[in-house]
């Protein structure tokens, strides 16, 4: 699995247009958390290589990009949450969860 690394502000807008063009997920991930450990875990067991066709994935390490995180959130109008998954379809939030109730079904599903 291939996640992309958002580490950049200006990301956010490059972002905003991919979801133009297929879905992007942001997996805002804790390092120091053990709960976001268990979610990108089962996230990572569950994503099929297919996926990636069709979902543009994003991984945030927000412990080492808080200030992405907190734009993220202000941008998209989603509250802050660790775990957590958003998914951006036209440049807009479609979905999130946090903590255990991030479901990989809900997920790939979003984009149809």
């Amino acid at each position: 699995m291939s996640w992309k690394k958002l580490a950049s502000l200006s990301q956010i807008e490059q972002l905003k247009e991919e979801s133009k063009e297929k879905p992007v997920v942001i997996f805002k991930h804790s390092t120091r958390c053990s709960i976001s450990s268990m979610a990108w875990n089962r996230m990572e067991r569950s994503w099929k290589a297919e996926d990636s066709e069709r979902l543009s994935p994003y991984f945030l390490d927000l412990i080492a990009h808080r200030e992405i995180s907190n734009a993220i959130a202000e941008e998209f109008a989603v509250a802050h949450a660790s775990p957590q998954v958003i998914v951006i379809r036209d440049g807009k939030a479609v979905y999130n969860n946090s903590h255990m109730g991030i479901n990989y079904r809900e997920i790939v599903s979003v984009e149809s």
